[in-house]
């Protein structure tokens, strides 16, 4: 059987060295989608990982036979017919806990720089700033603190239960939906004292989670969460983030609560048409914006390349 891995959205140093390290030849040069089948082929690949930007179809699972697996770095496989490619007898496999932490950091540093102006500021520091300082001061002195305020959490996996860990770190209220889970434990460790605390949160639906909540954070791996209906039931002023999948906040009625003022703020680092998301997005004044960079941390990839490596080890041998 060869040994051959075709990474095509990349893998961090320390992954890649594990699998050559176990007799693999692992191939990272990038192969555009409409030539990835000839490629698998010709080369004989028997492994394909992936991260967001490659997407694995029913076309690329027919055609290549010498597939054995398809590995996902990072949470949701929906760029993967994931079914199809068990039936046909494929090992398909994905890097679910590696990233949690990158991508709630990524949740709070959104709402830290929603919350004082930082994402505003700095775009009107360079241009007014030695001119009309006084007024900027003015405009961004209405900043809010995270502290007793409310996060919602739809979506109380991993990364939601990570979110969830820092919040209650910052002194804030948790509320929790998911349709799969009743009740988490919750371990918060003290670092420099060696102790953990442990706090169970109980979740509770999403009519009332969007109904008492200041902040709501999506960790869901797809489909259409937040719509118009959902939006008027928000408290007043609430700020939404989305670091999961595009489209989970329907971009068109979250524009529409941005400019009735219902939603004061939006967090975004993914987009319905991403990777070229649209341009009202990108102009309003009201968004904090980061283009799809929720796992993009050092750590993060590390701990993705080393779980993806060893996974795939197992698989072939």
């Amino acid at each position: 059987m060869s040994k051959k891995i075709l990474a095509n959205d990349g893998i961090d140093n320390i992954g890649k060295a594990i699998l050559e390290k176990a007799g693999f030849i692992v191939v990272t040069e990038k192969v555009s989608q409409e030539n990835l089948i000839q490629e698998i082929n010709e080369k004989g690949y028997v492994a394909l990982t992936v991260r967001s930007a490659t997407k694995v179809r029913k076309d690329i699972i027919d055609a290549c036979s010498n597939l054995k697996v398809i590995g996902r770095g990072g949470v949701g496989m929906d760029n993967i017919d994931v079914e199809y490619a068990r039936e046909k007898g494929i090992n398909v496999i994905n890097t679910p806990a590696a990233s949690s932490n990158s991508v709630a950091e990524l949740v709070f540093a959104h709402l830290f720089n929603a919350l004082r102006f930082l994402y505003d500021s700095n775009r009107k520091m360079p241009l007014i700033g030695d001119t009309k300082f006084d007024e900027l001061k003015k405009k961004y002195s209405k900043g809010i603190e995270l502290r007793g305020k409310t996060i919602g959490i739809i979506g109380f996996g991993r990364i939601g239960q990570t979110v969830a860990k820092l919040a209650l770190g910052l002194g804030m209220k948790v509320v929790a939906y998911d349709p799969f889970i009743n009740e988490s434990s919750i371990e918060i460790d003290i670092d420099g004292l060696d102790k953990k605390i442990t706090l169970k949160i109980i979740t509770t639906s999403l009519d009332q989670l969007i109904k008492n909540s200041d902040f709501i954070t999506c960790h869901v791996p797809g489909g259409s969460i937040i719509t118009k209906k959902e939006i008027e039931q928000m408290k007043d002023g609430v700020i939404l983030i989305n670091t999961s999948r595009g489209g989970v906040i329907n971009e068109k009625d979250l524009l529409d609560g941005l400019d009735s003022g219902k939603i004061a703020q939006a967090c975004l680092d993914v987009f319905e048409s991403e990777p070229i998301p649209a341009d009202f997005i990108l102009k309003h004044q009201n968004i904090s914006l980061t283009p799809h960079i929720g796992a993009a941390t050092i750590e993060a990839q590390e701990r993705i390349g080393v779980e993806l490596a060893e996974k795939i080890i197992a698989a072939l041998n």
